[in-house]
């Protein structure tokens, strides 16, 4: 039997800072071999957020080695081939993307910035959970696809509907 393949996906926002390095815990949590996962930012603020790190370490996901990267690492020649490339944020979807080593798939799953909140920490922390959950219930569903079954166009349309998903669609609130 060979063995199974390993799909490459990156996670895009302008910081890299929260959503995309939330993104990418997640699919390493629910991957079960099938996933390699990695973030990036066209902007880097240089450093993960701290409330995203606590959130992170609350949801038993392991921090170590995270860290705030320029999405042009993952354009250089040595870089991994990407097969997927999803941008969690409206302003990273909307600015012109490096050339991707493997012609990866690619999708908008924006969410709301929760970096961006303002307001005591209790709060904060929950405007992190909401994206933290919704990005979570996008990424069960992406890592649940029988992607070998799926043609590119079915693929594309299954990855569009993925990132339309809102958590009041699925009773996960």
């Amino acid at each position: 039997m060979s063995p199974q393949k390993v799909y490459n996906v990156l996670f895009l926002c302008t910081g890299n800072s929260a959503r995309s390095i939330m993104a990418e815990c997640i699919l390493r949590r629910w991957s079960n071999g099938r996933f390699a996962a990695f973030s990036a930012g066209s902007r880097p603020r240089g450093l993960v957020d701290p409330t995203a790190l606590e959130l992170l370490r609350r949801f038993n996901h392991a921090t170590d080695g995270l860290r705030s990267k320029d999405w042009n690492e993952f354009a250089a020649a040595d870089s991994p081939v990407l097969d997927f490339v999803f941008t969690v944020c409206d302003q990273a979807a909307g600015e012109p993307c490096p050339v991707w080593p493997g012609q990866p798939m690619t999708a908008h799953w924006g969410v709301e910035d929760p970096v961006a909140f303002e307001g005591p920490e209790e709060k904060r922390l929950n405007a992190f959970k909401r994206v933290y959950l919704e990005l979570d219930n996008r990424i069960k569903i992406f890592a649940s696809l029988r992607l070998e079954g799926l043609d590119r166009l079915a693929l594309k349309r299954r990855l569009d509907e993925i990132g339309r998903t809102r958590l009041a669609e699925t009773g996960a609130a």
